[in-house]
């Protein structure tokens, strides 16, 4: 095998659990119908549960990843007949990132690291980012190895919130450390679910890739490895909320393109595309070309309509916005291309190091109010390092051709501390949220309430 092929769906899941049927039956329609069963399906889900559960964590999280996790199985199942093993599941607040690996290449990964930041308010995880660091090296050909970085991230939101999420960018980029699993006991929430799942393999020590020096902690753009950033992105296509007959000019179904309201006409304004040519944000990131129209906001009626479109396969219903939010490109998946400069090392053309297949949005589910978005991309396997020369890779040229270069920002110092007291605060209003928002914590209150009266009432009848 030369290539890894992976399958990311970035997903805001509005703090709701899934429809677990429903979701599997179209979790792969972007795909061709001859694709292949990828080696590994990523999930970066925003919003995942509501803000109890999601700071408490633990067995509070665990029916919505289960519903996923069955999800995925019964979508794999159905399609192609395969088993996959789920490497990752850990969570930054209300941000989750999900892991899968193909029964058959799921002992081919020995290192899996997870690293978490949390940039909402007082940098808690209401927004943030989860990250997990793996290391593949091909059972049957040791030699052909892949470290891959996933992230998944929910930045911040409104259309005049542009400056927020570029600095959410900057925190990703200074405070989600990967520590190589040193101090494991501080990896931040969801590491014990992470950790249970993977135990045999990071315990594999007859893997060839398992004897690996300890290694400085690094961000995201660690050397020699593929980056994939997956999340509710959040940019939009104005900078202030539609005005009363805005929506007018809102996309149409049926529009051609050299209608106004054809989708293409509202993508000149993407806000993204426009901070990253101008180098303000996700610095050294590539994006497939969008060929599908905004992912956000549908409207209620939307929402509501979305089951009886998907169950009638109805792919044909217009475009239902949201009047007070512009249709936006939120839900994004980049990645970092070295082919460029690649060429420049090797004084020659190169093949991309990562190749998109398929860059298209799955249909609205009813949900949520976000359109999933689904990569299916092939990384190139490279020939593993030796000790003899360790600046080899697999086609001979030195090993800066795929050493990142250029990260915008360098690691923050004092990112574990703040990540540490981020972490207390999270517990704090997650347990306040519970007892307040939750029908169980609710419960509680009025049960110690009626406790504390009946004991009143007894000493007082004493």
């Amino acid at each position: 095998m030369e290539e890894l092929n992976v399958y990311i769906v970035t997903s805001n899941c509005a703090r709701n659990l899934i429809d677990v049927d429903l979701f599997a039956a179209h979790f792969f329609d972007v795909l061709p119908s001859s694709s292949s069963p990828p080696e590994l399906i990523v999930l970066s889900l925003q919003e995942l549960a509501p803000i109890a559960y999601s700071f408490l964590g633990g067995s509070y999280l665990r029916p919505y990843f289960d519903a996923f996790i069955k999800s995925v199985q019964q979508a794999t199942t159905r399609r192609w007949n395969e088993s996959y093993t789920n490497l990752v599941k850990d969570h930054t607040g209300m941000t989750a990132l999900m892991v899968f690996a193909r029964e058959d290449i799921a002992g081919s990964i020995p290192e899996i690291d997870t690293a978490h930041v949390g940039f909402g308010f007082l940098e808690m995880g209401n927004k943030g980012a989860v990250g997990a660091h793996l290391k593949y090296a091909s059972a049957g050909q040791p030699a052909r190895t892949a470290d891959l970085t996933f992230v998944a991230a929910h930045l911040a939101p409104m259309e005049d919130g542009l400056v927020r999420r570029n600095q959410d960018w900057q925190s990703i980029v200074e405070r989600l450390v990967f520590t190589h699993g040193q101090d494991t006991q501080q990896s931040g929430p969801g590491h014990d679910q992470t950790a249970d799942e993977s135990t045999s393999l990071l315990k594999d020590n007859d893997h060839p890739s398992s004897h690996v020096a300890k290694r400085s902690p690094h961000n995201l753009f660690a050397p020699n490895s593929y980056l994939f950033l997956a999340g509710d992105l959040n940019y939009r296509t104005s900078n202030i909320s539609p005005l009363k007959d805005d929506h007018a000019r809102f996309p149409k179904r049926k529009a051609t393109p050299d209608n106004p309201n054809h989708y293409s006409h509202l993508l000149k304004e993407d806000q993204l595309t426009r901070e990253m040519q101008e180098g303000r944000a996700l610095h050294g990131l590539t994006e497939a070309p969008l060929h599908f129209p905004p992912t956000y906001k549908l409207s209620s009626t939307a929402q509501e309509v979305a089951r009886q479109s998907l169950e009638a396969n109805d792919s044909e219903a217009e475009w239902l916005w949201s009047s007070h939010r512009w249709p936006s490109w939120c839900d994004r998946i980049l990645y970092l291309d070295d082919t460029a400069k690649s060429q420049r090392a090797s004084g020659g053309p190169r093949a991309p190091t990562v190749k998109p297949v398929v860059y298209d949005a799955l249909p609205l589910f009813p949900h949520s109010d976000h359109r999933p978005v689904a990569l299916s991309a092939a990384v190139s396997l490279r020939t593993a390092v030796s000790p003899a020369n360790p600046d080899a890779t697999a086609d001979g040229a030195s090993g800066s051709s795929h050493t990142h270069t250029g990260i915008p920002f360098q690691i923050d110092p004092t990112w574990r501390s703040r990540r540490d007291a981020a972490r207390r605060k999270e517990i704090l209003v997650g347990a306040l949220a519970y007892l307040g928002l939750t029908w169980e914590g609710n419960g509680m209150i009025l049960a110690s309430f009626i406790g504390l009266f009946g004991a009143w009432f007894v000493l007082r009848s004493l």
